[in-house]
């Protein structure tokens, strides 16, 4: 074997070694940032611990034991989905960009989601091995009983499906964690809708619409930002003005599909003579009228940063209201967790 000698310096000797590449600057967490994330996730809990009582008072109708902590669960596990679908739609979205660093991604964070969603689901199974009540004791839970309900098997479904996405999150083909979160989303819609209600296979096909674009909008657009600041420090601008060109026109989709099947799914569990009374005289109303306006200024925030990526002179400005939008999506995903635990208003 032989050796090869570097080439000679200007003085003959052996030439200088090369410069270390930079490192790349940490990224910190700054204080405000810390601050903002802290108070998202105290409202995200508050809402669903002190929605209930709110949105219950004077309206004469009793909620279920334990609503306020089932609702927290269902937010988490709303969440739990919202992460894994986002990150899989923000990742084809990323492969559609011409000159994209796609080997500079952001860290998935659908690891931390599926054991948050575990731990959700396990909690909302054992309400559900309790007859619907909050258990005080390990021995008031029937674990066989599960088998034996069909909210009980849609439970365990949402448990299982839980343990498979963190697998999948380990493996080699993370992308495979999709599918575990589409049977969270199937068993959410059949649980809504119950075999015995009038129609159930319509509701079940319209909330599963529903959520399925919801997840893709709020995780999408969580993901897209993330790949855009992990992106504006390796990679040049135009690739992400395009990957927030890429989302925005397909969120206006999404927005038309949750708004179309949201407004149907109200008219069902709300008879057209009825509706107005029922917006202000009960629970499900009000947080219904709540969750309204709380998308439309979703939709305000989303037409504004699709105005500022029009502009050439900095697209990238964008990101402020879209920054925006995804703390108000928060908002959004945990007062509908507080209306799945409302009593619905039906009168067949």
């Amino acid at each position: 074997m032989s050796l090869i000698r570097p080439p000679a310096g200007p003085n003959g000797g052996d030439a200088a070694p090369l410069p270390a590449p930079a490192a790349a600057p940490a990224r910190h967490l700054s204080p405000g940032r810390a601050v903002a994330v802290l108070a998202l996730v105290v409202v995200a809990a508050l809402i669903p611990l002190l929605g209930p009582s709110a949105a219950l008072h004077g309206t004469g109708e009793a909620a279920a034991p334990g609503t306020g902590g089932i609702a927290l669960l269902r937010t988490v596990l709303f969440a739990a989905v919202c992460v894994p679908a986002g990150e899989w739609f923000a990742g084809r979205l990323a492969r559609r960009v011409p000159g994209a660093p796609l080997g500079d991604a952001p860290r998935s964070w659908a690891l931390f989601a599926a054991g948050a969603g575990f731990v959700a689901a396990l909690g909302l199974a054992s309400v559900v091995a309790t007859g619907n009540l909050v258990p005080h004791r390990l021995a008031e839970i029937d674990v066989g009983g599960l088998y034996r309900t069909r909210d009980g098997a849609l439970a365990l479904l949402e448990v299982n499906a839980f343990a498979v996405a963190g697998l999948c999150a380990l493996s080699r083909r993370p992308a495979g964690q999709v599918w575990p979160s589409a049977a969270v989303v199937v068993a959410e819609a059949l649980r809504v809708h119950p075999a015995a209600e009038h129609g159930a296979l319509a509701g079940s096909g319209l909330t599963l619409v529903h959520l399925t674009c919801a997840a893709l909008w709020a995780g999408g657009l969580l993901h897209v930002l993330r790949t855009v600041r992990r992106w504006r420090t390796s990679g040049p601008g135009a690739a992400c003005a395009a990957l927030l060109g890429l989302y925005a026109r397909v969120a206006a989709v999404l927005l038309a599909a949750i708004t179309a099947t949201g407004v149907w799914s109200s008219l069902r569990r709300m008879p057209a003579g009825t509706i107005l009374h029922q917006l202000t005289a009960t629970a499900y109303g009000r947080t219904l009228v709540a969750k309204v306006f709380l998308v439309a200024a979703v939709a305000v925030l989303a037409l504004w940063a699709r105005r500022r990526l029009r502009r050439a002179d900095d697209p990238l400005g964008a990101c402020v209201p879209a920054r925006a939008e995804v703390v108000a999506l928060g908002v959004v995903v945990a007062v509908s967790a507080l209306l799945t635990a409302l009593p619905l208003p039906i009168r067949w």
